[in-house]
């Protein structure tokens, strides 16, 4: 019966030498928690903003390397600026109604300068939410000028004006893209 518990034992092992080395471990334990939060890392080809709870999005943005942030109060948004493919199919209907089959090749990646616009009006997926939308739209608009045969004889200027308009339309956007129209499927 002597391992029973005792709290008074505890009390008095506490108070008498253990309760400063707690004391210290819980600051030392307090201070790397903070370091670790107050530091973080841009990998390459990605630049950040950053997000204040009291001031909102900053206009400021960051390039690569370990950068400070204030804990609970700023958050990083990290981008990746790296330019990234990506093939889109549209089946859309030609002058003289016969459906075509485009793909469109697309390079696209933000502009640095406008990121924080960018998130405050799209988010971080914003490719996904304006790229295939606008490359649909266009894609119909340019087809739609042009009959079956002609899409085949004037390869070279319906990409032309897909390449116009999608850039056009692009730069309301807020990123750089790079268009080009792999081919062209009857049926």
């Amino acid at each position: 019966m002597a391992n029973k518990f005792n709290p008074q034992k505890i009390m008095s092992a506490l108070s008498s030498g253990a309760a400063p080395l707690l004391g210290a471990g819980a600051v030392i334990g307090g201070v790397i928690y903070g370091a670790n939060n107050c530091l973080y890392n841009v990998d390459a080809g990605h630049r950040s903003i950053k997000f204040s709870r009291f001031t909102g999005l900053g206009d400021q943005h960051y390039e690569e390397g370990t950068h400070l942030v204030v804990p609970w109060v700023e958050r990083p948004i990290v981008f990746d600026i790296r330019s990234r493919p990506r093939v889109m199919v549209s089946l859309t209907g030609s002058r003289d109604l016969q459906m075509v089959n485009i793909s469109v090749r697309t390079l696209s990646r933000p502009d640095c300068t406008k990121l924080n616009e960018i998130y405050a009006s799209l988010g971080k997926d914003f490719d996904e939410k304006v790229l295939p939308s606008i490359v649909n739209e266009v894609l119909k608009s340019v087809v739609a000028q042009f009959n079956a045969s002609e899409l085949v004889m004037q390869r070279e200027e319906v990409s032309r004006l897909i390449r116009q308009r999608l850039t056009e339309r692009a730069r309301v956007s807020g990123s750089r893209k790079t268009y080009a129209v792999l081919g062209f499927r009857y049926g």
